[in-house]
C-alpha cells in the first residue's frame, strides 16, 4: 500500500479496527486514521522519510525509545504522548501491530466518551472462555 514495511504493517492493522476511518485532513501525502473523529495514527514521509506515528503512555514512550533506535519522539507530535515508527532494525511486523492497537486503544478509552466506544478496551481482542 505505501512501499514502506511499518507503513504497510501498521494500515493493514487498522483494517481489523472496529470504527477506524483513513482521513486526508493535512492534504492527500499524510494519512490520518481516527476512531470516532480522534486520531491515533499518522502515516506520512513529508521528512522524506517514511514515519508511523502513534500515541503511547508517557511510560511506553520512554521504554520504547530506550529500547529501539527507530522509534523516536513524535514528530510534530506531542512528545510525550506521541512516538514516530522507522523502517529497519529490529521492528518486527508484531511489535508495530501491537503498537497501532495500543494506540487505538488508548484513544478510546482516554478521549471518548464510554456510549461512543466501538470495542471494550479492558476487552478487546480476547477470546471468551
Amino acid at each position: 500500500m505505501y512501499g514502506d514495511e511499518v507503513q504497510d504493517w501498521a494500515a493493514e492493522r487498522t483494517r481489523e479496527l472496529p470504527g477506524a476511518l483513513l482521513e486526508h485532513p493535512f492534504g492527500p501525502e499524510t494519512h490520518v486514521y481516527r476512531v470516532r473523529g480522534k486520531m491515533f495514527m499518522i502515516v506520512s514521509d513529508v521528512t522524506g522519510v517514511p514515519l508511523t506515528s502513534l500515541k503511547a503512555t508517557p511510560a511506553d514512550v520512554v521504554a520504547l525509545q530506550e529500547a529501539f533506535p527507530e522509534i523516536t519522539p513524535g514528530y510534530h507530535l506531542n512528545k510525550r504522548h506521541w512516538i514516530s515508527l522507522r523502517s529497519g532494525g529490529t521492528l518486527g511486523r508484531q511489535l508495530v501491530e501491537d503498537l497501532v492497537t495500543e494506540s487505538y486503544l488508548l484513544v478510546i478509552e482516554k478521549n471518548l466518551p464510554r456510549s461512543e466506544w466501538p470495542v471494550d478496551p479492558a476487552t478487546f481482542g480476547q477470546r471468551p472462555e
